[in-house]
């Protein structure tokens, strides 16, 4: 699909770590919705969800072969935002606006969906937070190396946001292309 770019991997969070704590997170996010009343409350949306999740999930191999292996979940929430996503290791909410308010067709639903499966697949979550730790950590040693070599101390926030602004944003825009390809094939 044209998706060549080399990733950027980092030691500082593992694969597993992050499939892990995503599943952690998951489980708690999906337990104050169903507290909440907010869990799957629409039977034909949460049908077409899942329809269309099991109609992608045996394609991811072609991608990644080990994301066949994951424990996909797939639920819906309910909310007026226009969201979907999927964490690493597969776990997946599509948000009852964006089925409603644009009045998705399946197609278009999938497409979406596949868009979503595609973050999870290139491990976008876990290269981003690679590269903020990476970021922080380099703005840290440059905010001290140029206080010892010229005796200006720069204001953290700033570095901070410039870090964000030269070396995060720029690749955020490369996973949502990527993830445009890859869910579109």
């Amino acid at each position: 699909v044209g998706v060549e770019r080399k990733q950027q991997m980092t030691s500082f969070v593992s694969a597993k770590e992050i499939e892990q704590q995503a599943s952690q997170e998951y489980g708690q996010l999906m337990a104050q919705a169903q507290k909440k009343g907010l869990l799957n409350q629409n039977p034909q949306h949460l049908q077409r969800v899942r329809a269309a999740s099991q109609r992608l999930i045996p394609h991811v191999v072609v991608f990644r072969p080990d994301a066949s292996a994951w424990k996909w979940e797939v639920n819906v929430l309910t909310s007026k935002d226009v969201n979907a996503w999927c964490m690493p290791g597969g776990k997946m909410a599509v948000y009852t606006g964006l089925i409603e308010r644009l009045d998705l067709t399946d197609d278009e639903l999938a497409a979406v969906m596949g868009h979503e499966i595609a973050h999870a697949l290139r491990e976008h979550a876990r290269e981003r937070m690679g590269r903020q730790m990476a970021a922080q950590t380099g703005t840290a040693i440059g905010a001290v190396a140029l206080e010892i070599f010229t005796g200006i101390r720069l204001d953290p926030s700033l570095a901070g946001t410039v870090s964000q602004a030269v070396f995060v944003l720029p690749n955020s825009r490369e996973a949502e292309q990527e993830a445009d390809r890859i869910g579109v094939e």
